[in-house]
C-alpha cells in the first residue's frame, strides 16, 4: 500500500559482494510486496557487455525456509563522446608558381614551406575510453607529384603512432 525506505547493508560473503535488505519482520502470510532497487556499480570498464546479479529471497520461517533465487543480467553500455580538433601552422600557405624543389637536397627549405598539422583527440565523457584508433589519411601525392612531403609523425600522452611507409623518403 504505502512506500517505505528499506535499510540495506553491504557486506562480503565468500568473496562476493552482497547487499542484504530486511523486507519485514514479521511479514504476514500471503503478503505481496514490490521492491525497486537502484544500485550504483563502479569499475565496469572491463566487465564486458553485461553484468549479472543473483537475487535471492530468504525466509527464516520454520519448518520450510525458502531460498528462491533469480538471475538478472543487465547490459553494460559505455558512452563517450569523442571530439577531434585540428589546426595548421601557418593556417594558409601559398607557393609561388615559379618555385621548384631541389632534388637530392637535405635542407628542409629546399623541399617547400614547413606546415605543421596538429590534431587533438578529446574524450568529452561521460565514460573513459581505451583502445581508440585514429586513422589520419594525408594526401602526400597529387597527379604523381609530391603534394605534401611528410617529415615526421609524433604523439603525446601515452599514445602509439604507426608511421606511414613513405615518411620522409629522402632520408631513407
Amino acid at each position: 500500500q504505502g512506500q517505505e525506505k528499506l535499510s540495506c547493508n553491504p557486506k562480503k560473503e565468500n568473496g562476493t559482494h552482497v547487499v542484504l535488505c530486511e523486507l519485514g519482520n514479521p511479514m504476514k502470510a500471503g503478503a505481496q510486496i514490490t521492491v525497486d532497487m537502484e544500485l550504483s556499480v563502479s569499475g565496469l570498464e572491463d566487465m564486458g557487455d553485461a553484468i549479472t546479479f543473483l537475487l535471492q529471497l530468504r525466509s527464516k520461517n520454520s519448518p520450510s525456509p525458502s531460498k528462491a533465487s533469480v538471475t538478472v543480467t543487465v547490459p553494460v553500455e559505455a558512452q563517450a563522446e569523442m571530439e577531434l580538433r585540428g589546426n595548421s601552422l601557418p593556417e594558409t600557405t601559398v607557393l609561388p608558381t615559379s618555385w621548384h624543389g631541389v632534388e637530392g637536397s637535405q635542407r628542409l627549405e629546399d623541399h617547400g614551406i614547413k606546415v605543421e598539422h596538429v590534431y587533438e583527440l578529446h574524450n568529452k565523457g561521460p565514460s573513459t575510453v581505451s583502445g581508440v584508433t585514429l586513422r589520419l589519411t594525408v594526401p602526400h601525392q597529387l597527379g604523381g607529384r609530391i603534394l605534401l612531403y611528410l617529415l615526421e609523425l609524433g604523439t603525446e600522452g601515452g599514445m602509439n603512432c604507426t608511421h606511414h611507409p613513405e615518411l620522409n623518403p629522402a632520408l631513407v
